[in-house]
Formats: C-alpha cells, structure tokens, sequence
C-alpha cells in the first residue's frame, strides 16, 4: 500500500526483516488518592532530566525475543519460450504436465520479534512474521534459543500465538490497559531491527486510534515516534510501568527504514488474541448481524448534528442479534462501552474485542434522543456447510481453495453481510488463480453467465473447461466482469 502525501510517495511496511518522569520530589500536588495515571508531570530539574529507563529496560527485555521463521516454497521454473503459445500447449502439455514446469523447493527464512506473555512461556508476535513457516525458533535475551509451536494464527489482526518448547520459568511481560495511553506518554518500543541484536528506542504516543492504516481488518493503531524498523515486527511498545501497550507492527517510510511514524496494536486486542488461544486455540468473534457506514459532513448535518461522529446503520439482517437487541437502520451508534466510535473500523474494533457470551452496550442517537441497546455478544451462525473445497484442475480456479458462504464463514473472512454464495478463502502462489488475480475474500458469483451458488457447483464447472471462461467476481462490494480464453 501506498500514500500519497504532499506530493511524496510513502510506503506502508510491516516491519519483518522479512512512569520515568512522572517522579517528583515534591508532593504537594499530589493527593491521597493518587494514581499513576493521574502523575503526568514534566521535568522540572537537572537531576530528573539525567534520570533512565535502565530499570525498565532490565525489567522487560528478558520477555521480548528474537523469532525466526523459515518456510519451504515450492516454485515451478518455466523452461520452454513456448509456455504461452496456445497451439504448443495442446500438443505438449498444460502446465504442470509434459515439462513445463519443474517444482524447485526452496527455503525462506524471515526474522521478527515476540513478547513473552506467561510464566509458561507463551509469546505474542505478528502473523506476517511467522505466515506460511515449517518451523519456528525464538531466542531468549540470554542467547538461549527454544523451538515453538504455533498455537494461533489470526491473519485479520496481525496476530499469532506461540509455545516455547521449553522447561522452566519465563520472565514475561504484564498486559497494560491500552485504553488509558494518552498522547503524549512516554513509551518504549523493544525488538531485533535489522537482525542487529536487541534494541530499545524511546518515543512518546503520536496518536491513538489511527484506523487508515491497512495492515489488519481491525484497525486501530498506536501511533508511535520511538524508532521501528524491519526485524521489530512482534516486539514490545512498553509504558512507564513496564506494562505492554502494543505489538509494534508497521511503520510508513520510503526507504524501509524508520520515519518516526510507527504503528502498534493495541494490548487490549493483542490480550482477546491471546485468551482465545487458552481458550481452544480459535479466535470467535461476536456477530452483530448489520453494517454501518462513516457519518460524513452532509449526513451529519441532515442529522442536525454539531459534527461528524459516530457510525450510522446501515442495514440490520433478519434474526442477528442486533435485530434482537432493536437496533434499527439510521440508528447513529456514537460509543460502545463509553468508548467513542468514529468510524467503521473503530466500531469494528470496539466490537470485535469483545467475548462471546457477554453482552455489549452500544449508545445510540435515534430521533435526535439518545438511547442505550444492550447486544447479546454471539457467534455467527452455520447456516449452510462450509464444504471446503481446493480446485485443481486446470481453469482460471485452479488453486483456489473455495468455500461456501454463511455468517460465520463471511464473519470469519470479513465479507460481512454477504450469506449466500461462494468465497475464496485462499490462493496457492504460483497459481492459475493466483496469476488471474484473485485473492482470499473474492466472492465467485457466475461463470459463463450461471450463478454460482455452491462449492460443489463451481467445482464442477472446472472440470468442463469451455473455450471462452467469462467470470463474475466480486470484490469489496463491486462485480468485476473478466474473460478469459
């Protein structure tokens, strides 16, 4: 992804290589009821200004490690000039048989960071740092290195979690409440850019609630100045504490390097990640059952609104449980639990972060009175097998793995609001599909103009190629129309 800002090209990487002055010597503005939170002061000597992080430092840097990834692809090397050329195909072979293509295995290896989060030693790192390995290895601060197991994987946020296969003891790190960083704190940022070895860069919190990123399905970032750079990716953004804040994950640059704009998930979702690892090792989110839209200038002077804020609902599906809850369509939800919603993906944040089997309380503007709705936090539900299906044939499909659509399944894969039909779930690299251009989330809608309603259907439609293949698929709300020969 890329962003244009000011006429400049920046670039979004995922950062794979592959309370210190709140002290005072003074108490009297400090009352009896005191919180750390509430001691945010400045510097107001020589000595405080010579104070250190060292205490910190030691405290935590035991609990981040180093994580090392390799993976083996399989790539097939072209070797005749005549691949293309439709006559020799029919008489030679399609690829993969009369040698075309020869499987080459080779390794990848991608080199990130991880923080230890229990005694037991279970770390919490990105997705991208570990996505697709065969084997992974973390390294202690200590140089003592373990293999792992991977317990979790969730691609939507960026996460996984791992098992260090190891007896004995782990330092670890204690979850902080994300919820309370204010910009402007002092934060630490800990992890192996690079590959240099372990690295403490000091920065404040620039921002919070970024949710224009681009990075996972949830967005809603910690904005950070302390220096990031590749091989950080999974390490610790710390506070004043010692306590964990985020898992930095990306910065924006355009040399790779850092710019002082790095971005970091929140310990509160890093946390329901985790738990949902203890809890089976599957990430279940809750299924609100409607979709909302970002309250723009004009919509939110229709509304007879001060300013833009808040989501507007759009759309509320039959039996889901914010119909249950009477949530209804231009119904404005402005905070869930007391916490401002600004847009979708902070709605979505708020929402998704939430366990299965509580309830949720969404505050709501609805004919220019407020209103509080209470919704029941539930899975989506199965209404239709998933019958997952990997097409092999030789067809603009081959090598997609497909599945039907429910939702669960368009919960799962984050094409909310789409229930009936078929949905990529993933594309092998080097692929037909891969090549065609399709990616997980695309929802096959016809072939050869017939609607294509299940995986069994379209599975079936690979089998009889025609000499003309026209295609439906539909991607972020939009149908693009492709032919292919």
């Amino acid at each position: 992804m890329r962003l244009a800002r000011s006429g400049k090209t920046f670039s979004l990487v995922c950062v794979v290589l592959a309370g210190l002055f709140g002290s005072s010597t003074s108490v009297t503005a400090q009352t009896a009821d005191a919180t750390p939170a509430d001691l945010r002061l400045v510097p107001n000597d020589a000595a405080q200004i010579k104070l250190s992080f060292a205490p910190i430092v030691k405290e935590v840097a035991p609990a981040v490690v180093n994580v090392y990834a390799k993976r083996t692809v399989v790539q097939r090397q072209r070797t005749s000039p005549f691949f293309d050329d439709p006559f020799f195909r029919r008489f030679f072979g399609q690829p993969g048989g009369g040698g075309f293509d020869r499987p080459r295995e080779r390794v990848e290896s991608s080199l990130g960071s991880g923080v230890i989060i229990s005694e037991d030693g279970v770390v919490i790192t990105n997705h991208h740092v570990i996505k697709g390995a065969d084997e992974v290895r973390v390294a202690l601060s200590d140089r003592r290195e373990f293999d792992a197991d991977i317990v979790l994987m969730d691609e939507r946020t960026d996460l996984a979690v791992l098992k260090i296969k190891g007896e004995g003891s782990f330092d670890h790190v204690t979850f902080a409440d994300s919820d309370s960083l204010e910009v402007g704190d002092i934060v630490l940022a800990i992890g192996n850019p690079f590959g240099v070895g372990q690295t403490v860069t000091q920065g404040i919190v620039s921002a919070l609630a970024r949710t224009q990123v681009g990075v996972t399905d949830f967005q809603f970032f910690i904005q950070t100045d302390a220096a990031i750079n590749p091989g950080n990716s999974g390490g610790a953004l710390v506070d004043m504490n010692g306590n964990l804040v985020g898992i930095n994950t990306a910065i924006f640059s355009r040399s790779g390097g850092s710019n002082g704009i790095g971005f970091a998930i929140p310990a509160h979702m890093a946390r329901f990640v985790a738990s949902a690892a203890d809890q089976g090792g599957k990430v279940q989110r809750p299924w609100l059952g409607a979709t909302v839209q970002t309250v723009s200038s004009e919509i939110a002077e229709s509304l007879s609104l001060d300013r833009p804020r808040g989501v507007l609902v759009t759309a509320v599906f039959d039996g889901s449980p914010a119909q249950e809850a009477g949530l209804k369509v231009s119904d404005l939800v402005v905070a869930i639990e007391g916490k401002e919603v600004t847009d979708p993906n902070s709605f979505g944040y708020r929402f998704a972060t939430k366990m299965i089997g509580e309830s949720s309380r969404f505050q709501v503007v609805r004919g220019g009175q407020e209103v509080m709705i209470d919704v029941s936090l539930k899975p989506a539900p199965e209404t239709v097998p998933r019958d997952t299906r990997e097409l092999l044939e030789f067809s603009p499909f081959e090598g997609a793995t497909v599945m039907n659509l429910s939702p669960a399944v368009s919960t799962e894969f984050g094409v909310e609001g789409k229930f009936e039909g078929v949905v990529i779930v993933s594309v092998s690299r080097g692929s037909q599909s891969h090549r065609v251009g399709m990616k997980p989330g695309d929802i096959v809608r016809a072939v050869n103009n017939t609607p294509v309603t299940t995986t069994r259907m379209l599975e079936t439609i690979t089998k009889t190629p025609p000499r003309v293949w026209l295609l439906e698929i539909e991607r972020d709300g939009v149908i693009n129309k492709l032919q292919l020969r």
